[in-house]
């Protein structure tokens, strides 16, 4: 398995910019379809994006499309997020997360091992 912190979580105004990053050890980090989740106090555990051990294939949940990046650089064993537009209602605890296998539908159940996240504030 492979492990993950995360950071660059942080208090920004709505309307800012956050990049988040997952570091990633062990030699397999190029093996997995990595993801991004998020989760706001008192609601389950939300997906957010998923990129595949390529980079060649990327989803996102609908609430952040046009607004997120996930991308990742195999070479530093790293995983990003850049969070632009940032709302309130994005604040939540954001994790990365590796995924058992190729495909994923965003079921956090399909992923195996997780970081311990880093909290995003953003301020009306």
């Amino acid at each position: 398995q492979v492990q993950l912190v995360e950071s660059g979580g942080g208090l920004v105004q709505a309307g800012g910019s956050l990049r988040l990053s997952c570091a990633a050890s062990g030699r397999t980090f190029s093996r997995y379809t990595m993801g991004w989740f998020r989760q706001a106090p008192g609601k389950e555990r939300e997906f957010v994006a998923a990129i595949s051990w390529s980079g060649d294939s990327r989803h996102y949940v609908d609430s952040v499309k046009g607004r997120f990046a996930i991308s990742r650089d195999n070479a530093k064993n790293t995983l990003y997020l850049q969070m632009n537009s940032l709302k309130p209602e994005d604040t939540a605890v954001y994790y990365c997360a590796s995924a058992r296998g190729y495909y994923t539908t965003g079921d956090p159940a399909e992923f195996g091992s997780w970081g311990q996240g880093t909290q995003v504030t953003v301020s009306s």
